[in-house]
């Protein structure tokens, strides 16, 4: 059984983190650490933007033999299309804290947030760096939930225990995300935590199984970062017998709840949203359809208009549908929104409009679309569009 409890990374065993102010931005933390006291088993997953920033790219290298004992984050400055000195300054972030820790810089992971094309400010980031004191307990992951936040409003965590073999593992993360975030790990940063003992192939593929439902099934506006990225620290620390392939399942739920748990706190936090909407396909032919189906419904920006206005008007989710790619048969389609069948057989019902605006009017509500050709189903987590998200977007570098 999952149990949910208070905290973030700094929760399991053998794990410290801190966050503080360094001076990238204006006001708030913009420098976090998170340490294990003995050397983790690693895996990560990266924004698929070919644009990759430079902490992505001494990430990448680092993480080759599947180590890593620590991980060093800024936000105010994303690190991204600064050329070979955003490189060196990458480097410089991982020896720094290399020193600090004591332990191998090739074991220090690196992650940026913010700004793109600027300059990182290495004389504030040093200072930053001797400031930071990893501890552990729920104080050291708040401080970094919000060391890593740029235009989020909320820091967002979440630690859950669980039994493997009799041993209590926990499994502790972080993430931020509020804007350009789309599937496959756009805008967005999290970060994990477990003293479980597990195979290296076991937690890449429980990482990347859990990512596929959580953080690749959400959307805010569509648009894709240089910098995002999922890590996965597992320190052994537990006591727990090694969780192989064959043993996964306790601990990939543990995982999934907790990606989805995040995934589902940046879409409510979303820049200038004021709903959270989930966006459910069923009866597909396949997964994948049903996965490319609920998520061009959930992206298409005429969707989240009329989400936003509380505008009932189904044919915008129709046409998200017939763009999604998928086989589909036009005369087996039924659409409910919050509940209420809007159409049906892909003709419009008669149905009360003024119920389904009120049904709108909420902070969550569900759109469901049946396309009964299959028996595969998905999930997708969107927001609305607002006036607000404009705003915060047009004077964001300013």
């Amino acid at each position: 059984m999952i149990k949910e409890i208070a905290g973030g990374v700094a929760v399991p065993h053998g794990f410290r983190a801190d966050g503080v102010s360094c001076g990238i931005k204006k006001n708030g933390k913009d420098l976090a650490i998170i340490s294990s006291e003995v050397k983790a088993r690693a895996a990560a997953l990266f924004t698929t933007n070919k644009l990759q920033a430079a902490p992505l790219k001494i990430t990448q290298k680092h993480l080759r033999n599947g180590i890593a004992q620590a991980v060093i984050i800024n936000s105010g400055n994303a690190n991204s299309a600064t050329g070979e000195e955003g490189l060196r300054d990458a480097r410089k972030m991982a020896k720094l804290t290399a020193v600090k820790l004591g332990i191998k810089e090739s074991d220090v992971l690196v992650s940026s947030t913010g700004i793109i094309g600027k300059k990182l400010p290495m004389d504030k980031i040093k200072a930053g760096i001797e400031k930071l004191l990893p501890r552990g307990g729920i104080n050291g992951s708040r401080k970094v939930a919000e060391a890593i936040m740029t235009t989020d409003t909320l820091p967002k965590e979440v630690a859950v225990t669980i039994k493997v073999g009799g041993e209590k593992i926990t499994v502790g993360a972080v993430a931020k995300g509020a804007g350009m975030v789309s599937p496959h790990l756009a805008t967005m940063l999290s970060f994990i935590t477990t003293d479980a003992l597990i195979t290296p192939a076991a937690l890449s593929y429980v990482l990347r199984k859990s990512v596929e439902t959580s953080f690749n099934m959400i959307t805010i506006d569509g648009d894709m970062s240089t910098n995002d990225m999922v890590v996965i620290l597992a320190n052994g620390l537990a006591g727990n017998k090694e969780i192989t392939m064959k043993d996964l399942v306790k601990f990939q739920d543990a995982i999934t709840f907790v990606t989805s748990s995040l995934a589902k706190m940046i879409v409510k936090n979303a820049e200038g949203a004021t709903k959270f909407v989930t966006v459910k396909v069923k009866n597909a032919p396949n997964l994948n359809a049903a996965k490319m189906a609920s998520l061009a419904i959930a992206k298409s920006n005429l969707v989240k208009a009329a989400l936003y206005g509380c505008d009932p008007n189904w044919g915008r989710i129709i046409s998200a549908l017939g763009s999604s790619g998928i086989n589909i048969n036009s005369k087996k389609i039924d659409i409910y929104i919050g509940g209420v069948i809007v159409a049906q057989n892909g003709v419009m019902t008669e149905f009360n409009s003024q119920m389904v605006k009120k049904k709108m009017t909420q902070r969550t509500f569900t759109i469901l679309v049946d396309i009964k050709i299959g028996n595969e189903e998905a999930t997708a987590w969107t927001c609305d569009l607002s006036e607000d998200y404009v705003r915060i977007n047009s004077s964001y570098s300013t």
